[in-house]
């Protein structure tokens, strides 16, 4: 398939995208967001697309992970949106009655990252950063097993060095 037919059939399908991403964000401008994060993933991976399958299948399904992926990332990053006129963001850490205990605890957690292995540390801060497994993989040029398992074993060693600062 050429890259012009592709293409015909992603702006085809653009509004069969629409009502899933609304239904997923309930918002316009994000479901543009959405929509858009999933032409280009699918533009990314034409590749992949096997020609005479269900393409509305195949972009639902990039759609319902980048989805997931951007809810569990936001929850992840435990950020609020302050809905002043201003509108800045504010990261719920800071209002924490302690602030002085969680500044030690943010340094120690980051002493902790960096005195992993580089073998570890950088595959799971490029994790953190927002990256895939595939994306790390790739970029590293270690098979993506290898990255899961890195990643498995610096959370582990960083679970054991930061055990005193669990409630």
């Amino acid at each position: 398939m050429s890259t012009l037919e592709f293409n015909s059939l992603l702006v085809m399908n653009r509004s069969f995208l629409k009502g899933f991403a609304m239904g997923f964000t309930r918002d316009t401008q994000d479901a543009e967001d959405l929509i858009q994060d999933t032409m280009v993933k699918a533009l990314r991976y034409k590749k992949n697309f096997k020609e005479g399958t269900n393409i509305k299948g195949w972009l639902y399904t990039i759609m319902r992970n980048i989805f997931i992926n951007n809810y569990k990332r936001k929850k992840f990053q435990n950020t609020i949106l302050d809905t002043t006129d201003n509108q800045y963001y504010l990261n719920s850490g800071s209002m924490q009655a302690d602030t002085i205990t969680s500044e030690i605890n943010e340094k120690d957690i980051h002493a902790a990252i960096d005195g992993l292995k580089g073998d570890f540390r950088i595959p799971f801060t490029m994790f953190l950063e927002g990256f895939h497994y595939d994306e790390i993989a790739a970029e590293l040029n270690i098979p993506m097993g290898t990255v899961k398992s890195r990643i498995f074993h610096a959370r582990k060693k960083l679970a054991g060095e930061l055990s005193a600062f669990r409630n």
